[in-house]
């Protein structure tokens, strides 16, 4: 895998097909986003507005690449009960369908006889993964980027199986 990754919205600006997200965390503790969470924990407030601040670097970018006719397709694989954060994560995706995305959710449960990657994923036009890396209590900690084709056809075959089994948003509650 090459260390030489290339800027993220560079690399979805330049889909042309598709452009896949696998999540299989229950918690992330992404810096940017934790006023917005602790708003939800507090209130069960969630920002919707697709020009405020929350989401300001990521709906515009989707919006232009759904506009392009990429299809962007992201799975969920959660551990039920859920989390707090997963519960956020749910009533936010509104907005996120609304931008263009489509999303499913796959009860971890569910998962346990597919060969998944061991981190996160974004999987651009079957032809390259971008692995997100973070620490144990959610934090951001990196990413790696690859062309490998064996990498990507595990990515790829791991991301079909989990939106196989997925449902859909509308039909999925927390």
């Amino acid at each position: 895998m090459t260390q030489n990754v290339p800027d993220f919205s560079a690399l979805l600006r330049g889909a042309r097909r598709t452009a896949v997200h696998l999540e299989m965390r229950d918690v992330y503790g992404v810096a940017d986003e934790e006023a917005a969470f602790e708003e939800f924990r507090r209130s069960g407030a969630v920002d919707l507005d697709p020009d405020s601040a929350l989401w300001a670097g990521w709906l515009p970018l989707v919006r232009e690449t759904a506009a392009r006719g990429v299809v962007l397709r992201r799975a969920r694989i959660v551990s039920e009960p859920v989390t707090d954060y997963i519960r956020w994560e749910h009533a936010l995706t509104p907005a996120n369908i609304a931008a263009g995305e489509q999303v499913r959710w796959l009860p971890r449960r569910l998962a346990s006889d597919l060969a998944l990657p061991g981190n996160d994923l974004w999987l651009i036009d079957d032809r390259v993964v971008l692995f997100h890396w973070f620490t144990g209590d959610g934090a951001w900690a990196g990413h790696e980027f690859t062309e490998d084709p064996a990498v990507v056809r595990a990515a790829s075959t791991a991301f079909e199986a989990v939106w196989e089994r997925g449902t859909p948003h509308d039909r999925y509650s927390v």
